[in-house]
């Protein structure tokens, strides 16, 4: 095996478009990176710029554009999101989130930060263009560019 070869897996999705089709297939990430576990989906979105791949069911491939993609939803029970730094003392924030196909999702944000900035005026800051949303239906990857409205649910 070629030293520039990288062993992957395959992860289950359904990409979203701004066209509004939907596509089902998968990606391949590569199963040890140096952050101590395997790549994720999110890494994957949030590396490079530009184009990615993603197989698709009939066994065909797709390069797609980032920028045009609004969301990946994640099998129910893939779990990438606790692979999150510091995902079991993360500030969770239930939200709204109104996206540019015109789609609300319901969900959990994870707000990784340190004491006094765990308002999600502070996690919208951060540099991630991909975000996980924590649904009942499953885990999303929301492209924050695609974002037209984040509200944040009042507790009763």
């Amino acid at each position: 095996m070629s030293d520039f070869r990288f062993e992957k897996h395959q992860v289950a999705a359904t990409l979203v478009l701004s066209t509004g089709a939907m596509r089902h297939g998968c990606f391949f990430v590569v199963t040890s990176v140096t952050h101590g576990g395997p790549e994720r989906v999110g890494d994957l979105l949030n590396g490079d710029l530009g184009f990615f791949p993603f197989q698709h069911d009939d066994g065909s491939t797709a390069q797609y554009n980032r920028a045009q993609l609004v969301m990946v939803r994640l099998p129910v029970g893939a779990g990438e999101e606790e692979l999150e730094p510091s995902y079991s003392i993360a500030t969770r924030r239930e939200v709204s989130v109104t996206l540019s196909t015109g789609t609300v999702v319901s969900g959990t944000v994870l707000v990784n930060a340190t004491a006094g900035h765990e308002r999600l005026s502070d996690y919208v800051r951060e540099s991630k263009h991909f975000w996980y949303v924590l649904t009942s239906g499953g885990t999303l990857i929301v492209n924050s560019s695609h974002i037209v409205a984040l509200v944040e649910k009042v507790s009763q």
